[in-house]
């Protein structure tokens, strides 16, 4: 049986593909925890600066293996397993390197939370998200309705969580579900180039300010601003800080 993941680094970036085309990359038990092992080596891995999820084609992800479905299921045992989903696609957002998604195509189910969960979504014209838990008598699971609001705002997830309609990528982009739709043979080509953008920034920064804007949603504006404050007084103490502050200063004098 091949590796439900596939792993390529590209100097400092680290492409994690799904890699079950036959069943449109969907995430059974074996591929969700090769997810887990293979974020949670990226993200302790310090020659590893950037992450890239990606699926290979035809689909980004069909979510979660419908399997876990049926007449027979113990409701104590689903919600355990459901939460350890959730928890894989969760430790996106935890990790603190930028995490970008490539999507190439259909994201559906976990597979559209497991896009949402990333900092940076870039979409090929191919892609599509899909939103037709109802029809199965189920709602979008795994953050998928608590993420879509924070990223897009309420009104806008009531028109697609309860009006249904598919989503293309200019669609999306639209909304504010990509950051950006390219053609299909650009995809990982630009993500990749999107990330390594993003590597010209202080790591620490963006770690502080990822994990501050993964929080924010849930806090009060005194609230947010301590925590700012907090983070900013541990920055300002780095190496990493002065270093740049110092480059600042030699680049201002010289201009």
């Amino acid at each position: 049986m091949s590796d439900p993941i596939s792993v390529r680094d590209d100097d400092g970036v680290r492409l994690l593909t799904l890699s079950r085309p036959e069943a449109r990359n969907a995430i059974d038990l074996a591929t969700q925890e090769a997810l887990r092992t293979a974020l949670t080596a990226a993200a302790v891995d310090p020659a590893v600066r950037a992450i890239v999820l990606t699926g290979e084609d035809p689909a980004f992800s069909a979510g979660g293996d419908l399997s876990r479905f049926g007449a027979d299921v113990d409701p104590t045992a689903f919600r355990f397993a459901s939460h350890e989903l959730t928890s894989t696609i969760g430790l996106v957002e935890r990790i603190e390197k930028p995490v970008l998604a490539a999507i190439n195509g259909v994201a559906t189910g976990a597979g559209a939370q497991l896009a949402l969960a990333c900092d940076v979504r870039v979409a090929s014209e191919r892609a599509r998200f899909l939103h037709r838990e109802s029809f199965l008598g189920l709602l979008p699971a795994h953050g998928g309705i608590v993420r879509l609001v924070h990223l897009v705002g309420l009104a806008r997830a009531r028109d697609i969580v309860l009006g249904g309609d598919d989503l293309d990528a200019e669609a999306a982009f639209r909304v504010g579900l990509v950051t950006e739709v390219v053609a299909h043979a650009d995809l990982l080509p630009r993500t990749i180039e999107r990330a390594r953008a993003i590597l010209r920034r202080s790591p620490d920064a963006y770690a502080a300010a990822k994990r501050i804007l993964t929080l924010a949603p849930a806090l009060d504006l005194a609230s947010g601003t301590t925590v700012e404050t907090l983070g900013q007084s541990l920055l300002v103490t780095t190496d990493e800080h002065r270093r740049r502050l110092d480059a600042a200063r030699r680049k201002q004098e010289g201009a």
